[in-house]
C-alpha cells in the first residue's frame, strides 16, 4: 500500500497474469470485453459471439507507443472504389483466423498437418492452430466437406479475420 495516496502502485503485466486474463475471459459467461493498460502496454479483448462456448475471444495486444511496419501479405486487397471480380473461391466456405497471431499447420514441427487439400473435414474439427503469446488457440472447421487450399504458410502472422483456408461444402 502507498505511503500516501498521492503515490501510484506500480505492477507489471506478467505472462502468467496474461494467460489468467485469456482464460478467464473465455469462461466467463458475462464478460463480453475488456480493456487494460498497463504502462506502454494496452490488452484488449473481445469475446466474438458472446455465450457461444465454441467461439474464442477476438485478441488485439498492441503497444502504445508507434507500431512497427507493416507486415507483408501475399495478395493485396483492391484499392477502395476498385470493381472487385468474383473469383472461384467465391463458391467455396472459408475459414478465418479468430485473432491475430501465428498460424501454425500441425501441433509441432514433426507432426502432420491437421489437413491438407483433398481432406475432408466435419464441422469443428481442428484444421490449425494459432500461436498468441505462447498461448495455442485451434482453428476449426466451421462447414464439412473437401479441403481445397490452405491459403496461410506455416508459421506466418495472420491477422484477425483473413482467410485461412478454403472448404468445398458440397
Amino acid at each position: 500500500m502507498p505511503k500516501n495516496m498521492d503515490e501510484k502502485l506500480q505492477y507489471e503485466l506478467t505472462y502468467r497474469d496474461a494467460v489468467d486474463i485469456l482464460r478467464a475471459v473465455k469462461e466467463s459467461e458475462f464478460c463480453d470485453s475488456l480493456e487494460l493498460e498497463f504502462g506502454d502496454m494496452k490488452l484488449s479483448l473481445t469475446r466474438a459471439g458472446a455465450g457461444d462456448d465454441a467461439m474464442r475471444p477476438a485478441i488485439r495486444v498492441a503497444p502504445a507507443a508507434p507500431a512497427e511496419a507493416p507486415h507483408k501479405t501475399s495478395a493485396a486487397a483492391p484499392a477502395p472504389g476498385e470493381p472487385t471480380t468474383p473469383s472461384a473461391d467465391d463458391a467455396y466456405a472459408k475459414v478465418m483466423a479468430p485473432m491475430l497471431g501465428t498460424f501454425f499447420v500441425s501441433a509441432s514441427p514433426n507432426a502432420p498437418p491437421y489437413v491438407q487439400p483433398g481432406d475432408r473435414v466435419a464441422v469443428g474439427d481442428t484444421v490449425g492452430l494459432i500461436e498468441v503469446m505462447k498461448l495455442f488457440t485451434p482453428v476449426t472447421a466451421g462447414v464439412a466437406g473437401k479441403v481445397v487450399r490452405v491459403l496461410a504458410e506455416n508459421g506466418s502472422l495472420v491477422e484477425h479475420g483473413q482467410t485461412l483456408l478454403l472448404i468445398d461444402p458440397t
